[in-house]
């Protein structure tokens, strides 16, 4: 890992100048990558918010940390980085928590918009998205969530630090964290019947 990256950077730091900036350097970061591998238990995956969604998630950090409010750059460039869904090569295998998809970061009709996108998901070619069902039979705790870049980079955060982890060790173990988890959801028309469900308690 070079001394640009950095392994371990604290947020008060990265958003000093807004939630923009991180966003592009995640876009870079995806548009130079060919597969994703991602775990998400907490909230929608960015490549999948609706516009609406993201600007909750980025107020919510803003009010939080107490960082620039830059939220309609943050969302453009967020949205920009969803582009990489329709590139023809490109493979994302996202696995995400029922939970998940029952938060409700947003109104009922925020929430709503945001299932129908993730249904819409399900249709292209880049995209194999698992569910971990709450009642799935878990051989590891949630934990927390996090990208695999190209099996090169690991990319996890919380409330405090994101870090970007290039040991071998590191890839391995959560490569091992994925597949596990991966085991445990359901796909296709599983994975489906579950989004349907929970956009249809929505009442919207």
């Amino acid at each position: 890992m070079n001394e640009e990256t950095g392994q371990v950077r604290p947020w008060q730091e990265r958003l000093e100048a807004g939630h923009r900036p991180v966003q592009e350097e995640w876009n870079s970061l995806v548009l130079n990558s060919r597969t994703l591998r991602a775990w998400e238990p907490h909230i929608i995956p960015g490549l999948f918010q609706t516009a609406d969604y993201a600007r909750c998630v980025f107020e919510g950090l803003a009010e939080l940390m107490n960082t620039t409010r830059d939220m309609a750059d943050a969302v453009r460039a967020r949205m920009k980085r969803q582009e990489w869904l329709r590139l023809p090569g490109k493979e994302l295998h996202q696995l995400v928590w029922e939970g998940t998809l029952c938060a409700r970061l947003g109104s009922p009709e925020v929430m709503a918009a945001q299932l129908d996108r993730i249904t819409e998901a399900l249709d292209l070619e880049t995209v194999r998205l698992g569910v971990v069902p709450f009642d799935a039979v878990l051989p590891l705790v949630i934990g927390n969530g996090f990208t695999m870049v190209d099996e090169r980079l690991v990319v996890t955060e919380d409330w405090h630090t994101e870090h970007w982890l290039d040991d071998p060790d590191a890839i391995a173990l959560h490569r091992r964290v994925w597949e596990t988890h991966a085991a445990s959801a359901v796909y296709g028309a599983e994975a489906r019947r579950i989004v349907t469900r929970v956009r249809g308690d929505l009442d919207v």
